[in-house]
């Protein structure tokens, strides 16, 4: 049975750096709809301690989202040294598509489609498919990739990851702070070399009441149009749902590739609030017996990036390979984690080892 690897990667971040000052003169609204009578300055500091986000990247005017995934696919697919035309398949994880205005959500044609067309790509058996799996989208993209390439479907195959969040945020919601934009692609190939590629992987949904955790919905402020609806999280809930299971998914895609925490160089995570993210890795740590861990072994972009989605794995994965990350790259031969948490509820993980 063949096995998946990655060959080439790419991002994008878009130049607009969005800082403190850009949400001096917002108006912020509790989820109830009252005014919050705070100062901006008390608000912008209490978020920037619980989450860790001085700055994000915001999509100029004159962009969409698959220009972002463009620019990542393309880059990807030169550092791969393939030509376009060979790929058997093209999966674009997005949750929001080509938006534009607010109140408009664009999928037709569908975003893979608008990617393969603006790379040139002219095979018409390269098949195109949209990943909409909310903030996991990425990772579950390449689970199916995988999945294609071990059912001998594919066996070349670009997974892109991009997402305009600062298209449809609410102004009024301090939530909007965590959200931004941004792009990361990978190449992946099928293989004859065993124990290498994606060697295990999982997928959880919770799609009870936990539906509701992260949603679209009206403004905050009831004075503001109603009819547009924007993304919303509902933060406790969601910190206490991946506290309780993000941890135990990856430990047990860990187990399920004959591997303990200590075979492990790197754990590429989800990031939408670093408090959360420490949590969790400290409690993936306590599954294994250890109250102490290197911080290292989870580098953390939301701090100057934000939180892009379904973007945020593949960039780090990018800058890492790279050497783009101060104190950050990935060892020959060894094992990292990709794992991911987002709206549904979803959960899913994955172990990759480097060839």
């Amino acid at each position: 049975m063949p096995n998946t690897i990655i060959i080439g990667s790419g991002s994008y971040l878009p130049p607009r750096i969005i800082g403190r000052d850009h949400f001096l003169n917002s108006e912020f609204y509790t989820d109830e709809g009252e005014k919050i009578e705070k100062s901006n300055e008390e608000v912008i500091q209490k978020f920037v301690e619980i989450t860790e986000i001085e700055t994000r990247r915001y999509i100029a005017d004159d962009q969409i989202n698959s220009d972002l995934g463009y620019e990542a696919a393309k880059e990807a697919i030169s550092n791969a040294g393939i030509n376009g035309e060979e790929l058997d398949y093209i999966i674009y994880a997005s949750n929001f598509g080509d938006v534009k205005e607010l109140s408009y959500v664009n999928f037709m044609p569908n975003m893979a489609a608008r990617v393969k067309n603006k790379l040139g790509i002219q095979n018409r058996k390269c098949i195109t498919y949209d990943m909409i799996f909310g903030c996991p989208g990425w990772v579950e993209a390449m689970i199916l990739a995988d999945q294609l390439i071990k059912a001998k479907a594919a066996k070349l195959i670009l997974v892109v990851g991009s997402e305009t969040l600062s298209r449809v945020t609410d102004s009024y919601d301090r939530n909007s702070m965590i959200f931004a934009d941004g792009a990361g692609a990978v190449v992946v190939k099928a293989t004859e070399e065993s124990n290498v590629g994606i060697i295990a992987h999982n997928t959880i949904c919770d799609n009870g009441a936990e539906s509701a955790y992260l949603i679209n919905s009206p403004s905050l402020n009831k004075d503001a149009n109603q009819d547009i609806p924007y993304i919303r999280m509902y933060g406790r809930k969601i910190y206490e749902y991946a506290l309780k299971n993000v941890p135990v998914a990856i430990k047990e895609t860990i187990d399920d590739a004959g591997l303990s925490i200590e075979d492990i160089d790197k754990i590429l995570i989800h990031q939408a609030n670093a408090k959360m993210d420490y949590a969790m890795i400290s409690r993936l740590f306590k599954l294994y017996g250890k109250s102490e861990y290197d911080h290292a072994v989870a580098p953390m972009t939301i701090q100057e990036f934000g939180n892009s989605s379904v973007a945020t794995i593949p960039t780090m994965f990018d800058l890492m390979l790279k050497g783009k990350m101060e104190g950050q790259t990935f060892k020959k031969n060894s094992n990292i984690v990709f794992a991911s948490v987002g709206a549904g509820m979803n959960i899913n993980a994955i172990v990759y080892k480097f060839p």
